[in-house]
Parts: structure tokens; sequence; C-alpha cells
């Protein structure tokens, strides 16, 4: 990263002030809870998240008046076609490359605040060559990606850590307590002032309600838009994001905007128009989420606990997932919940056969079959007779989530 930035002139220099989001679970909503408050207040926000569902542009958003908008395909591309130039050959991968074509984006478009998702770990992702964000984020940690952040919390928490800088200010959403001593160790090596989620702020939601209270007060805010519990933690974590920044000053009425506009697809979605929405018939649920690891089968399942409190339904579960994912831990979150799983296969050469899910299912006492493409897995869904009709979660991948939302068509992204 060094080498292709120096080439190109140090873009990473010339970027708006950054706010830099790592951890496994919870980045994406979070800055999309972000996001959505420094709109509301009048920031020109950039934005760069991964991966992308369904259009690669999706992972760079350029602020213009008002709003902003992804990348064009033609700005895009010339980005790509330098940085491919001046890397000249050199070794470089995937990721390396397209956020080295992010940075020259943003240091080529004026704008308020970027905010800057990790895409893998953060001691050295590509993204963590900006010295002096002006606040690192730390979201939920928990296990994924093992084999290249070590199979320890402590290890993994370790590589979340590397985003940390001297004396720029951390937030840490709620986290466990092996991962909270890692990062309380490297943020006082960096003189690092640290903001913890339920010890310097809290969120508490309450029937219709949620409060968020730190050092500065008591804020009664709506529920957020993004639904589950765990969105809660999401949008705490934003608020007192924005409240450690004075330069971002934001009001609460814009507080209470962002987090009720936010939107972040395949994270709880409801999908009620398209193509793949209307394969299921009148007064059966159908809802998308990109989970893949245990901790965020867990998050799932008490956001789908939740709605069964309030419309109990029976719940299947149609799931495709990679090989390098930890299936059995997912799923066994849905143990009592689900009264069956039905596996499709995800469209990606690293993917687990469908028939390894179901043994997996059965293995944890959860009736499971599979389906050869999602139009089946619906039709088997559906076909059940099942009194009230049924929620179906689609979950398992982000890859998949794409798959659904592209062949959807409905909203576009």
């Amino acid at each position: 990263m060094r080498r292709i930035l120096d080439r190109l002139g140090h873009p990473e220099r010339r970027l708006p002030p950054v706010i830099h989001v790592a951890g496994t679970n919870g980045k994406g909503s979070t800055v999309a809870f972000l996001r959505a408050i420094l709109e509301a207040s009048g920031f020109g926000v950039h934005v760069y998240t991964s991966p992308h569902l369904v259009r690669f542009n999706e992972r760079i958003r350029l602020a213009r008046p008002g709003d902003g908008v992804l990348v064009g395909d033609d700005e895009l591309s010339d980005a790509l076609a330098t940085c491919e130039r001046l890397n000249a050959g050199d070794p470089i991968t995937f990721f390396e490359i397209t956020t080295a074509a992010a940075l020259l984006l943003f240091a080529r478009h004026p704008a308020d605040v970027l905010l800057l998702e990790v895409g893998l770990g953060g001691r050295l992702d590509a993204t963590n060559v900006v010295d002096r964000p002006i606040a690192t984020v730390i979201t939920s940690i928990s296990y994924d990606h093992q084999e290249f952040l070590g199979d320890t919390i402590e290890l993994i928490a370790t590589e979340k850590a590397g985003i940390l800088k001297p004396t720029v200010p951390a937030i840490i959403a709620p986290q466990s307590p092996a991962a909270l001593a890692v990062i309380q160790r490297q943020a006082a090596r960096l003189c690092a002032p640290l903001r913890i989620g339920g010890k310097h702020w809290t969120v508490t939601p309450e029937l219709d309600r949620m409060i968020f209270q730190d050092g500065n007060g008591i804020m009664e805010l709506p529920v957020p838009r993004l639904f589950g519990r765990h969105q809660f933690d999401n949008a705490g974590t934003a608020i007192a994001t924005l409240r450690s920044i004075p330069a971002l000053p934001v009001q609460d009425m814009a507080v209470k905007l962002g987090i009720t506009s936010a939107e972040w697809p395949a994270r709880m979605q409801r999908l009620v128009r398209g193509r793949i929405a209307e394969m299921v018939p009148h007064g059966a649920e159908l809802w998308l989420d990109g989970g893949h690891n245990p901790d965020g089968g867990r998050a799932v399942a008490g956001a789908l606990a939740d709605l069964d409190r309030r419309d109990a339904r029976p719940l299947i579960l149609v799931v495709g997932m990679l090989a390098n994912k930890d299936c059995q831990g997912f799923l066994m979150n849905f143990a009592g919940l689900a009264s069956a799983v039905i596996a499709v296969p995800v469209q990606q050469d690293t993917a687990l056969p469908s028939e390894e899910i179901v043994q997996i299912a059965r293995r944890i006492g959860i009736p499971a079959e599979n389906r050869d493409s999602m139009v089946e897995a619906l039709a088997a869904a559906t076909s059940r007779g099942l009194v009230p009709a049924p929620r179906i979660l689609i979950t398992g991948s982000l890859y998949l989530a794409g798959e659904v939302l592209a062949a959807n068509g409905f909203p576009s992204i």
C-alpha cells in the first residue's frame, strides 16, 4: 500500500477527516448510522465499505451536495486504470489496489468527513494507512477469518486494535472481557483515550424508544430503523463516536433523523417487493440477512425471537454458506427456533456443499433438506401448508444475499 500510494502522490495525506471503523460484526451498520446522522446534520460524507452485494460501486460513496452518491462507472474505471498503470505489474491484491483507487477518488473530491471501514482485521489492513484519523471505532469482536487473524479472541482483538493511533479517541462497542482487555492495553501504550460501551456510554431499549446516556447527558431517541436488538448497540456506537468529535457537531434532531433513516441492505431486511419477494405467497414473510459467523447468527436469532413474541410464526431458514465459515456454530443459534433448514448452493468456488449444511443442521436437531436453487427452496418453504404462514429467512452468506438482491431487482443498489 505504501508503495502504490507513493506512486499516486499520497492521496491518503489529502483526505478529509477520517473515522476509521474495525470490528467483526456491526461495522457496516455502524457506518450506516454514522453516515445518516452526519448527512442529516448537513455534512458531506465519503464512505468506503466492503464487500459489495450487487455492484462493486457500492463500496465507494462520494459526498455530493445534500447527499452522497455511489461512484460512477467512468470515474471508477479511470481511478482503477490509474492505479493499474502506476502499479506497473508489481505484486498487489485485489483489495489493496481497489482501496488505493478509493483513496484516490476520496482525495479528488471535497467532503467534511470520510467513513473508512476496515476490510479484514485492522493492523495489516489496506485501509490502515491513515496516520491521524479524528477517531477510531471498534465494533463487536468475535470469531471470524481465524485463518488470517488467529484462533483466539485475544489474537483477533490484537488485529482489530491495530487501527488505534496515538492520542486519537477510540470508541469501543460492548465487548467480551478478553477482547476489551487487549484493546485497553493497546490504548494505554498509545495514550489513546477510550470511550467504552457499557462503561462510558450506554444504550437501553425501552418499549418504543432507545435511551442513550454518556457523560454529556441522556438522549431519548426513537427505535433504530435497522431491525434487531443488536442494532441498538450499533446505533449507540455511532452516537458515542460523534459525541466524541467536537469538530463534527450534530444536533439531537439530526441523531433522531439519522437512526430512523439509516439503511443497510441484507441486515435483517424484509423483502416485500421484487421478483424474489413475489415468490412468497400472501401472508408469509420473507427476510434477508448476510450473517455468517456464530455471533452474527446469535444477533439474528435474537431479532427473530423478538419478532416471534410479537407475531408467532413457523420459522424456515434458507441457508447457503462458504466452506471457511463455522456452519455448526452459526446454526446452533437457531436450534429450538427454526422448524426447518433448506440448504442452497452459493455461487462461489469456496461454497460449502448444501448436502453438508443439511447434515450439520440435522446433527443439531433441525430438520433439513437441500434444493438446487432459490426458486426451488422458496417453493419448498411455502408448500408445507403451515398455519400461520411461515416466516422465511435467507441467510448464511453476504454472497448469497447479493445473489438474492440482484435477482430480486427491487430495491436497486
